[in-house]
């Protein structure tokens, strides 16, 4: 977390409304301290980490939620601009993916996302909300102790 913050600094990374909605609605139900920051498409995602446009004072996220399936530019582009950042390159990505083969392909991706997780989009939404909430409060109370 960038020092000073006793909030991680979230970004999420994701096109379709309602995901976003129990995204925010699981972070905010959880009690988790955060800045949740979101952009809608991979160009956004590039800009927002690399400071650029309206991002240009954005605060450098200590997570990332990604979704794969995104406009613009591809969440597997995304996510090799993040590992190859150097000042992202050990911010974990929490890849968020709705469908078996995005999950399988996900997983050979890159080779230096082996520390990261692959989180499947359950179908039923109450399931998805406990599944970042879970997920949130384990990786953000990791966060705290440092």
């Amino acid at each position: 977390m960038e020092s000073g913050s006793s909030e991680a600094v979230i970004l999420l990374v994701e096109d379709n409304p309602g995901d976003i909605r129990l995204i925010e609605e699981a972070f905010s139900d959880g009690n988790i301290a955060n800045t949740l920051n979101t952009v809608t498409d991979g160009q956004a995602a590039l800009d927002f980490i690399n400071r650029r446009g309206e991002y240009e004072d954005a605060s450098r996220p200590d997570i990332i939620l990604l979704d794969l399936k995104l406009p613009k530019v591809d969440g597997e582009d995304v996510l090799h601009e993040i590992k190859h950042h150097p000042e992202l390159d050990h911010v974990p990505v929490i890849i968020l993916t709705g469908m078996d083969e995005d999950l399988t392909k996900s997983r050979d991706l890159d080779h230096d996302a082996d520390e990261d997780a692959v989180l499947e989009k359950p179908v039923d939404p109450g399931e998805f909300v406990e599944v970042i909430r879970s997920f949130g409060k384990f990786r953000l109370a990791v966060m705290r102790e440092d």
